[in-house]
């Protein structure tokens, strides 16, 4: 019974002692030769900087009514020709109120013709629920979006889709009678209102916007070429300048005005091409610009000019605004920068190593490491972004994102066995 007790406890300390050396061995083995990893992916960097300036245009403040009732008839960013309306100016709340009537007799009428000439078939009711899903889609977005402006429009578009919906299950034998008496209202209404309504033409062909802010005439195209950067910190809004109208935007250019280093300057003038402006708000879309006009230098700072030959309507509500300017867009795989080296070692059939100069980082393959050639693209905070150039018929030597890449290990060389 005592030979048998000692021999599990021999039994027992063996097991430990074996345990023990294991991972004494296993200890040794990561010290003397720390093998660490991680994945190549894909990334992408963006060179740049930020900047703070104003938005300028060749604006022209349309006249401001002081009497009777001013309803818009454009939408902001709208293109206007010369002669097009741009408001009319009831002369009452009448007036106004007459001219509701006329706008619902219209749709009313509108309607009605649909539902006449539609002859009342599947396929248009058919398209018509098509048309209602999708405008109501878009009034929900806009109304999340909160452009009520836009959600009005939506709106009554809704609103006529489904009145001219619920026309297809009536019957169409007596609509010419409802028509012909609906269009002699109608008739009638626009007689009243001839002369109690005005309408304010555009002087100019022009994107309209409803917005009077005051700088239309403190910040133009012509004096950004002498700006200093004293003048720029120094605009204010004129106040006198208002106008419930509106104003009219010329042309199809647009303005950005920073003041900046004259140092920053110079690294822009050596910019070649376009760049990318990104507002901090009020834009979705990033913008196309070039580099337009540097101003005098004043104790180190300039004023420099950017300007946009597209998307007038969607900086027409713009002015002082922050954005991000981009002039290199770099796309590669993110490696750590430990993870590169400058020497391919590798073993020949005999077992002599080999060592030819060029940059690269080791893969995991299968059991082995694996060197892969780059070339570096970019260097940032901790990482470079690399791309692979092994030639088109080395496909193994090819650096792909997934691939696992080696950051330590003693001993590196082409075919090492690491697992």
């Amino acid at each position: 019974m005592k030979n048998s007790s000692f021999g599990t406890k021999c039994l027992l300390l063996a097991v430990t002692l074996g345990i023990l050396a294991y991972f004494g061995v296993q200890g040794l083995q990561y010290l003397s030769d720390p093998l660490t990893t991680t994945l190549a992916y894909n990334y992408q960097v963006e060179e740049g900087m930020d900047l703070s300036g104003y938005v300028v245009r060749q604006e022209q403040v349309l006249a401001d009514e002081s009497s009777g009732l001013l309803r818009l008839q454009r939408s902001e960013g709208e293109r206007v020709s010369v002669g097009g309306t741009v408001a009319l100016v009831y002369a009452d709340q009448s007036s106004l109120d007459r001219q509701q009537e006329i706008d619902d007799l219209s749709s009313r009428i509108e309607q009605l013709q649909f539902a006449q000439e539609a002859s009342l078939g599947s396929e248009v009711s058919l398209k018509l629920d098509a048309q209602i899903m999708r405008s109501l889609l878009d009034y929900r977005a806009e109304l999340s979006a909160g452009r009520l402006d836009s959600a009005e429009e939506h709106e009554t578009e809704l609103r006529s889709l489904v009145l001219k919906r619920d026309y297809t299950y009536s019957d169409t034998e007596d609509l010419s009678g409802q028509i012909a008496e609906l269009q002699g209202q109608l008739k009638e209404l626009k007689a009243q209102a001839a002369s109690s309504v005005r309408a304010i033409k555009a002087p100019v062909s022009g994107v309209y916007s409803a917005v009077v802010d005051g700088y239309e005439a403190v910040l133009t195209p012509e004096l950004l070429a002498d700006m200093t950067p004293s003048r720029l910190n120094a605009v204010q809004a004129d106040g006198t300048l208002t106008s419930q109208t509106g104003k009219l935007i010329l042309g199809d250019s647009w303005y950005y005005a920073v003041a900046m280093s004259a140092d920053q300057a110079e690294i822009l003038q050596n910019i070649s091409g376009v760049m990318t402006l990104r507002f901090a708000k009020g834009v979705e879309q990033d913008q196309t610009v070039t580099l337009y006009a540097v101003g005098p230098e004043e104790q180190g700072r300039v004023v420099v000019t950017f300007r946009g030959e597209y998307n007038m309507a969607q900086v027409t509500l713009l002015r002082r605004q922050s954005a991000q300017l981009i002039w290199r867009t770099i796309d590669g795989l993110r490696v750590p920068n430990e993870a590169l080296r400058a020497a391919n070692t590798t073993v020949d059939q005999e077992g002599n190593r080999t060592t030819e100069e060029s940059l690269g980082v080791y893969c995991v393959v299968g059991m082995k490491a694996r060197f892969k050639p780059v070339e570096v693209l970019y260097s940032g905070d901790g990482f470079v972004l690399v791309r692979s150039t092994a030639a088109s018929d080395q496909e193994s030597l090819r650096l792909r994102p997934g691939d696992e890449i080696i950051i330590s290990a003693k001993d590196l060389y082409d075919g090492k066995v690491v697992g």
